[in-house]
């Protein structure tokens, strides 16, 4: 009876309840999708190996490091393996078409991130090629290429035409793996730099060290960074997560006015849904004096508004839930280049689910309170 009386208090005024409902659907879909934007940021913090360590430029990295101190490194005790890197940069079409593209080697490079499944005849016809390249399951499917097939990126960084044949296509062992990098041969970048820009040649952006166990990590990146200390490229050694971090910090105040923003339309919502609560009280005020006249106390009363507020609310969250999801699809599609992991995690539909019943018990203080203290002939003198 009681649930029955809720549902129908609900629904007596149909265009109030239906917008109240809608604008707690939006409110909750936009705070999930902004939650999630969060979490996409975070994503490469998040998917850090342990057993990795990043070392790059102590000034920068900006700052390129010798390739000689690959041998160095890997007679440190406790260091298993090592490869680098560099940021290539580049546009491919135009600058909209945004993906990372980076120059990798050796040939062990891929060995240190069992996260990317590549078919072995596929790396093998990478690396066997000057100019190959090796690219994403998600790009493949953004621009539609094929083994084979020619892409031409237009050097920034590094001035010039760049062809590439693309060789492989990898894919993510689960779904935190970034599947939009694009990757080829460093050896193709350090030739065409000899023949160019010599100065340029044999340096590279970052070593990536793989290392036996993850707890001496700390003694491992003080051990590199004392090799080269004092020397024309100094070095700074740090744990994978830490040095994603670092890349996530320089847009800390994005990611600060995001969140304001998701607590911002929280807010606004709360605001709608009390007003929404205090005239429906208002107008109810008789029926509640003459539920009070039959006998029915202040937590008869006090149940039935939190019932109806609470109703509603988690009614308009539940849909926004639900909204959540396609909204989500379209949102990675549309953004799969610069937020490559965007999915919705368990934490942010929980959030969602309590923020929802939050606003429905604070959105019915006021009313009960109202409700409490009203006396009954005052209440029934009410109109309106």
């Amino acid at each position: 009876m009681f649930l029955r009386l809720v549902i129908r208090n609900t629904f007596r005024q149909r265009l109030r309840t239906i917008l109240t409902i809608s604008g707690m659907a939006v409110a909750i879909l936009a705070f999930s999708l902004l939650n999630t934007v969060i979490d996409a940021w975070h994503a490469g913090v998040d998917a850090a190996s342990p057993n990795r360590l990043v070392t790059r430029n102590a000034v920068s990295l900006m700052f390129p490091l010798p390739l000689s101190y690959r041998t160095r490194i890997l007679q440190i005790p406790g260091v298993q393996q090592a490869v680098y890197a560099n940021w290539f940069g580049g546009v491919y079409i135009d600058e909209r078409h945004f993906f990372p593209r980076i120059a990798a080697g050796p040939e062990s490079y891929f060995d240190l991130f069992p996260e990317f499944i590549i078919p072995p005849d596929q790396l093998k016809a990478f690396w066997s090629q000057r100019n190959a390249c090796l690219v994403g399951r998600k790009l493949i499917d953004q621009y539609g290429w094929k083994l084979g097939d020619t892409i031409t990126i237009t050097g920034n960084i590094f001035p010039g035409e760049w062809r590439f044949v693309l060789r492989g296509i990898y894919r993510g062992a689960n779904k935190t793996t970034d599947e939009t990098a694009f990757f080829f041969n460093w050896n193709y970048l350090d030739e065409t730099l000899k023949k160019t820009t010599s100065t340029r040649a044999g340096q590279v952006g970052w070593y990536v060290i793989q290392i036996q166990n993850p707890a001496d990590s700390a003694p491992i990146s003080q051990a590199v960074d004392s090799l080269f200390k004092n020397s024309w490229a100094e070095t700074l050694t740090e744990t994978e997560k830490a040095f994603q971090a670092g890349f996530v910090a320089m847009t800390q105040a994005i990611v600060v006015a995001i969140e304001v923003v998701s607590y911002v339309v929280i807010g606004v919502i709360l605001v709608i849904l009390a007003n929404t609560m205090a005239m429906t009280s208002r107008e109810r005020m008789p029926e509640y004096a003459t539920l009070k006249t039959m006998g029915f106390g202040n937590s008869h009363l006090w149940l039935l508004i939190a019932g109806e507020s609470v109703f509603i609310s988690v009614l308009g969250g539940l849909l926004g839930i639900v909204l959540s999801f396609p909204a989500a699809s379209v949102f990675e599609s549309k953004l799969s280049n610069f937020l490559p992991i965007f999915k919705i995690h368990t934490r942010t539909l929980v959030m969602c689910a309590a923020v929802s019943f939050a606003i429905g018990i604070i959105s019915a203080v006021l009313p009960i309170l109202r409700a409490g203290r009203v006396r009954i002939a005052e209440a029934l003198r009410h109109v309106g």
